[in-house]
């Protein structure tokens, strides 16, 4: 038969004290990830062995010890089996070729020179703000005290900058 007071007591102090645990556990392993893991694997190891536990001062001390040991155990793991994250580029399977990434890389930094060089900081601005954060007309002029109208005006202009100069730089083959 189960003790009910000693189960109770394991079970009232891992929750009580249980984000104590996970900053210790943090302080070992580098991410949260494996630390709520360490915290799961230390009350499953003491869970057997709750009959044997008679105090709050006991449950804290034993949880402790066994959630080191734990993280120190993983830690030693991952040092001798180290893992590398997943790059997309690398390991995504994309149907894109090297080469196809090349190209697509020097067209995205032909239109970056460009538009640092060519561009006014106002027409950058605009370009950033519309195409990469997606504001709208209303908003950007706002923000930059100028007319819709205006910012319209200073985006077509932007756009037609880049697309001539990008065209005459692959016609000279760069």
């Amino acid at each position: 038969m189960l003790n009910s007071k000693n189960k109770d007591t394991l079970v009232v102090t891992f929750s009580h004290l249980q984000e104590r645990f996970r900053r210790f556990a943090l302080r070992i392993l580098p991410n949260e990830e494996d630390a709520e893991d360490a915290l799961q694997e230390a009350f499953c190891k003491l869970w057997p062995h709750h009959d044997s536990i008679h105090s709050p001062k006991e449950a804290e001390a034993l949880m402790m010890t066994t959630v080191r040991n734990v993280c120190i155990d993983s830690w030693r793991k991952q040092q001798r089996y180290p893992t590398v994250a997943l790059d997309p580029d690398r390991d995504g399977g994309t149907t894109e070729s090297i080469d196809q990434r090349l190209e697509i890389d020097e067209t995205y930094e032909t239109i970056e020179q460009i538009i640092q060089s060519k561009l006014s900081p106002i027409q950058q601005e605009i370009l950033r703000r519309k195409e990469f954060e997606g504001d709208d007309y209303d908003r950007i002029a706002s923000d930059l005290h100028m007319q819709p109208t205006a910012v319209r005006v200073q985006l077509s202009r932007a756009r037609k900058i880049i697309r001539e100069l990008y065209r005459k730089m692959e016609e000279k083959g760069r």
